[in-house]
């Protein structure tokens, strides 16, 4: 298992310290215009707003970035979009903004679901039937048309701190019960445990048994769970911000990036827009293998000693 888990790890350890870097391995600003330059093919080579090469050539080193070339010449290694803005670099901005919704989201989520599991299952009764109930419902709520009658009432231009905060909050806060469950599940059996009821009968507090004995025991679920939430608030801020209604321009996303090749002519002649799919599908398909391996390892029987 470890040596199957090491390939994605290695994968996801590259794609976040990658887009962690992007102000030095992005060779311009996410915003930068390069007119001359308007949907550019993707190419490895300096050239000039004509294509030529000639006196073009990569800096390395240059501006406090890894490389980059001297005006008018550019480098474009993911092509560009209508404005002249380098994918390139926009992919690797971008994936700031997707991962870190997918990040906190996943924070928001296990926290909620932790704090409600464990006082579900450890309380019991009304605790436990208000949570869960409550948490159902919640679940049953549609969260698109939640963010869209959020959204509705706010004002058409919001700054881009404001949209990351309310479309983490609302996915964070819908995604919580499907943890808050299994964590109920494993308090309910760790509860009944032998060296739990003989703190109780010593007069430990409910907050002391829940801290020394409850939650270690639910930690395994938890690391479990947020390989599992953190590729799907990622694809929830994309789809999102893809509709138009999290992350707006200037500032990219891989959903609104994504946005402009919605039109049939520009995916046709410009298939690089589609550049950010480049780092999402390797992305997710290393956190579905880790917490795939992860469940295997969860849920493999116990040799029996004779």
């Amino acid at each position: 298992m470890t040596r199957r888990i090491r390939i994605p790890m290695y994968l996801l350890a590259a794609l976040h310290g990658a887009v962690m870097l992007a102000g030095f391995l992005a060779p311009y600003p996410y915003d930068e215009q390069h007119r001359e330059f308007s949907y550019a093919a993707p190419s490895l080579g300096a050239h000039g707003p004509d294509g030529a090469s000639t006196d073009c050539r990569v800096e390395w080193f240059r501006g406090g970035r890894l490389f980059g070339t001297r005006p008018p010449c550019g480098i474009f290694l993911f092509g560009t979009e209508a404005f002249g803005r380098d994918g390139f670099s926009r992919v690797l901005y971008g994936g700031r903004i997707s991962m870190l919704a997918g990040l906190v989201a996943t924070l928001l989520a296990l926290g909620l679901g932790t704090l409600a599991g464990t006082l579900a299952g450890y309380y019991g009764g009304w605790t436990d039937a208000i949570l869960m109930r409550g948490g159902e419902l919640l679940l049953a709520l549609p969260w698109l048309y939640l963010l869209l009658a959020v959204r509705a009432v706010l004002p058409l231009h919001i700054p881009t701190t404001h949209a990351f905060l309310l479309v983490v909050g609302i996915i964070g806060s819908v995604g919580w019960i499907r943890p808050a469950r299994l964590i109920r599940s494993i308090v309910l059996g760790t509860r009944e445990r032998g060296y739990v009821l003989a703190a109780q009968g010593f007069g430990a507090s409910g907050i002391y048994v829940i801290r020394r004995h409850i939650l270690p025991e639910t930690l395994g679920v938890v690391v479990t769970q947020a390989t599992i939430l953190i590729p799907q608030f990622i694809l929830a801020e994309v789809t999102l911000s893809f509709l138009g209604l999290g992350i707006s321009e200037p500032v990219p996303s891989w959903g609104n990036m994504l946005a402009e090749a919605r039109q049939y002519f520009a995916l046709v002649s410009h298939g690089w827009l589609l550049a950010p799919v480049i780092c999402l599908i390797p992305l997710i398909l290393g956190y579905y293998v880790i917490a795939a391996t992860l469940l295997a390892v969860a849920t493999k029987p116990s040799p029996r000693t004779p």
